[in-house]
């Protein structure tokens, strides 16, 4: 087999234990022998539509069967696979497809309307919906093994991150990338080969694929796909199906907590519960403790596939606050401008190297050359190390809000409140809320002798944006604190406009 990629894994899993259930959608389980031969099937129907190595397939959907198929696919015809965010409206959705060239899309039927109304010009000459469609197109496939050469260094994903330039930007993620993290997972997080996994978290999303799901099926266990979240019915499906691994942001975990199951539910067979998007409140730490269950907690990104820092369960209380220590074959610094190391306690930048950090992003040398020093990548995120090389993360360099686990670059709500025909200044923000962690907030100088409607600034953003970037309130401003150069000082925008109650607001 000269396929050294993602693409193998099918093939690689079914011949090992091809009756072992390698996934579960519904009432459907599919077992690693069903989901090599569906792989396959699918990827000769890719090649009789043109997709050949190095080509791009879309896809854009809520977590199914179907998403992993296409991966798989993908991989197997040395194509690169994109997945889409399905939270983004349609300009953000085809600036993807038309960024990356995407050849082909396959979609979820719910979004047939989005996908049939994209605008603009992309290269996708292929669209194909899950469901009837979907799988009429696997039954013409053969299951014919395919022998394309794929080696580690080749790209597997190019997985869009917001950019803080206002556009997205496309990590390309390798067949060794995306291994190696898997492996970092099945060391640190002690994955066994009947692990049950409930991915309710979105597969289009770094931690929900590369955290859970890719190292699940690496060891054989079972993954069961959820389309989308609900507190009530976790508690259902971890009953249901005995589930042993969970992975979520803190608003998910958050929500499950207070349901009025929480307390009697039998939760007996969780083993493994990870964290991430931003740290675990120690309230939440202490109440799930109380059912006997401890926090994983970890910091990563997408662009080291996303894998950075672990907190094992040792450490979740001692260490609390905390991100932890490097991954196995990861190496992490914190440093300073010149890149010597901080000193105990002192703040200074987080820069990883490994075999899970990506080459860089797609199609754009020069911004992927400034955030590369000495073969390390450049965060852009603040940190401290204790005494025992525990890593704090602190402060975030860049202007990324984390608002429920999803992340929201100011500069690209920001590019389009400044096309407002009333609006002359404006700078997005992020501001605590009880339900996200942060949502973000929008300050804006109006043109002289306008009268804004918050509103309908607001207003003007729907369709245009996903509804997580929208702010959830308007502060209008005299002016913005600048520096003498006419840098905008973001600090003091958001100390002095911060405030949960400002004079002019829309919550």
């Amino acid at each position: 087999m000269r396929n050294e990629g993602l693409g193998s894994w099918p093939a690689r899993r079914a011949r090992k234990t091809p009756h072992r259930t390698a996934l579960i959608h519904g009432d459907r389980a599919v077992t690693y022998a069903d989901l090599h031969a569906r792989t396959n099937r699918l990827a000769h129907a890719l090649r009789a539509r043109g997709v050949r190595r190095g080509d791009r397939v879309a896809y854009l959907g809520p977590n199914h069967p179907s998403y992993l198929e296409t991966l798989f696919a993908a991989g197997i015809l040395g194509a690169v696979f994109v997945p889409l965010n399905t939270r983004l409206a349609g300009p953000e959705i085809a600036y993807q497809l038309a960024d990356s060239g995407a050849k082909a899309l396959i979609h979820a039927p719910s979004l047939a309307a989005l996908v049939a109304g994209l605008p603009g010009h992309t290269d996708v000459r292929t669209y194909i919906e899950v469901g009837p469609e979907y799988e009429d197109v696997l039954a013409t496939g053969s299951v014919a093994p395919i022998d394309q050469p794929v080696a580690p260094d080749d790209t597997c994903i190019i997985m869009y991150t917001s950019g803080t330039t206002g556009r997205p930007k496309g990590a390309m993620l390798t067949h060794g990338n995306l291994t190696w993290n898997a492996l970092n997972v099945l060391v640190d997080h002690d994955l066994v080969a009947d692990e049950r996994a409930l991915v309710s978290a979105p597969l289009f999303h770094t931690a929900g694929l590369n955290m859970l799901t890719l190292p699940v099926l690496l060891k054989g266990g079972t993954c069961v796909l959820v389309e989308a979240f609900d507190a009530g019915a976790t508690l259902d499906l971890v009953e249901q199906h005995q589930i042993t691994f969970m992975f979520g942001v803190p608003t998910m975990y958050e929500q499950v907590a207070r349901h009025p199951r929480f307390q009697d539910a039998d939760l007996s067979s969780l083993r493994i519960l990870t964290c991430g998007g931003s740290p675990v409140p120690t309230p939440m730490i202490t109440e799930y403790q109380k059912r006997g269950l401890t926090f994983l907690q970890g910091y990563g990104m997408t662009e080291a596939a996303p894998g950075t820092l672990f907190l094992d369960a040792e450490h979740a209380v001692s260490k609390t606050g905390s991100a932890g220590v490097p991954h196995f074959f990861s190496d992490v610094r914190v440093v300073r401008p010149d890149l010597t190391p901080v000193d105990v306690g002192e703040t200074g930048e987080v820069i990883v190297r490994g075999p899970h950090v990506m080459p860089g992003y797609w199609g754009l040398p020069e911004e992927t050359a400034a955030l590369f020093a000495d073969g390390w990548f450049r965060s852009g995120d603040a940190a401290r190390v204790d005494e025992d090389g525990y890593v704090y993360i602190v402060d975030r360099f860049k202007d990324m809000i984390i608002s429920g686990g999803e992340n929201v670059y100011p500069a690209e709500v920001e590019d389009l409140l400044l096309a407002h025909p009333d609006i002359v200044e404006c700078a997005v923000i992020g501001v605590p809320d009880v339900k996200w962690g942060e949502v973000p907030r929008a300050v804006v100088v109006p043109r002289e002798g306008a009268d804004l409607d918050p509103d309908q600034v607001l207003g003007s953003l729907a369709g245009r944006l996903a509804r997580y970037k929208i702010p959830k309130s308007v502060v209008i401003a005299d002016e913005l604190p600048r520096t003498a150069s006419g840098k905008l000082l973001k600090p003091q925008v958001r100390s002095r406009f911060g405030a949960n109650s400002p004079t002019k607001d829309r919550t």
